[in-house]
């Protein structure tokens, strides 16, 4: 296949995918997919549509990127029958309602499969389909606090409080677009689609899974090797923040030999064994608060950055991140034009880079129902040209 110079490598192209999603988790496995290629149609309700473009429209934009939008009254049958012609000539349909919605539309995994063997239904939930909790409402916070997330100890005698990231959400999304394109992988092969039950409580217990083990025995969270005074962060003379990770000893010899004639007392070497400073967690991080906290960052960085460690500013605004001399190297955040007259929007592209090459901000995310004319004419011009083909075999037999 022909690379296509605005998109490099071919990627996903020839996958089609319905987008029947809202908001962030559905969207956020379906803006991946259309990144590397996929063809996403993003499926809308006559009112408005997703109500991701009131609630928060930069986080619609990019969400959405790279998607079309086509408007079906999905309450009506011609709207039912219009999404089922769609599936006849797709590779997966997403979506994210809750348990038996759709089979209560007429449009369960059974209805689509009568309509293409070969379809992959993804249904994002929070719970799973099956199971007590599969009908409950929830939001990520809800699903990480059930998933032992909240569990996993991070430092010497601190509560783990919610984080603003949606962790649930895009570890459930990741999931969600890896198995789909899985699926419809093995669909080509075997003629026969499936459906996929992504719980996002499981999706954020996965990830959370691997650091919880050791929370099973009978000690204390904080008591937890994971647990280290020394990879944190701490507060500055200036107010700012710093990061520190000196988990290896070689870091921490660096670090502690260097700046001992500036903090006496770094001197001290009793806990130059990783073992040693696990032990002493809660004197190693005391340690290092009140010798952080006697210069500002400035200072720091200057000290820091001939010494080869682990450390970092802490970034708390937008205008940091973009200032950065390596997320700009590495060409990370890019801007798409604004859709219906509105300025360009600064955007992370896929975090990925490809040898033969990706451009994954190549269109702003669609007007509602940008697209509706614009597909159902190809719709209806395949029946057209197959209807053509079945009367001229007709004739010739």
């Amino acid at each position: 296949m022909p690379v296509d110079p605005t998109t490099g490598w071919p990627g996903l192209r020839g996958l089609r995918v319905l987008d029947l999603s809202r908001l962030l988790p559905g969207g956020f496995a379906t803006l991946m997919l259309a990144d590397l290629g996929a063809d996403v149609i993003k499926i809308e309700s006559p009112n408005g549509g997703d109500y991701g473009r009131t609630v928060d429209p930069d986080a619609f934009a990019a969400l959405n990127r790279n998607k079309r939008s086509v408007v079906l009254d999905l309450r009506e049958e011609a709207g039912r029958e219009t999404l089922l012609r769609l599936v006849e000539r797709s590779d997966a349909v997403v979506e994210s309602h809750r348990p038996g919605v759709l089979e209560g539309m007429g449009l369960g995994y059974g209805q689509l499969r009568a309509a293409n063997p070969r379809i992959v239904l993804c249904s994002i939930s929070g719970y799973g389909q099956t199971g007590p909790y599969a009908g409950r409402p929830g939001h990520d916070l809800n699903f990480l606090a059930l998933s032992g997330f909240f569990g996993v100890p991070h430092r010497p005698d601190a509560v783990v409080d919610r984080v603003g990231i949606r962790v649930a959400d895009m570890a459930g999304a990741m999931y969600a677009a890896f198995a789909t394109t899985v699926a419809v992988t093995a669909a080509r092969t075997t003629g026969e689609g499936q459906h996929l039950d992504v719980s996002l409580h499981e999706a954020a217990a996965a990830w959370s899974g691997a650091l919880t083990p050791p929370l099973r025995e009978d000690r204390a969270a904080a008591d937890s090797p994971l647990v280290t005074g020394d990879n944190d962060v701490f507060l500055l003379a200036d107010g700012r923040r710093i990061s520190l990770a000196t988990f290896e000893d070689k870091f921490w010899l660096t670090f502690r030999r260097a700046l001992a004639p500036e903090f006496p007392a770094l001197a001290d070497g009793r806990y130059d064994r990783r073992a040693d400073r696990t032990r002493a967690k809660r004197q190693v991080r005391a340690l290092l608060t009140g010798i952080f906290a006697q210069r500002d960052l400035a200072w720091w960085s200057e000290a820091l950055s001939a010494l080869d460690l682990p450390w970092a500013p802490v970034y708390e605004s937008t205008a940091e991140v973009l200032a950065d001399e390596h997320v700009a190297a590495r060409e990370l955040v890019g801007s798409l034009p604004g859709s219906n007259g509105e300025p360009p929007r600064h955007q992370v592209r896929f975090p990925v880079v490809f040898g033969s090459g990706l451009d994954s901000l190549r269109s702003a995310a669609p007007g509602h129902g940008e697209h509706t004319a614009e597909v159902l004419a190809a719709l209806d011009a395949e029946r057209t040209g197959r209807d053509s083909t079945r009367a001229a075999e007709g004739a010739r037999s």
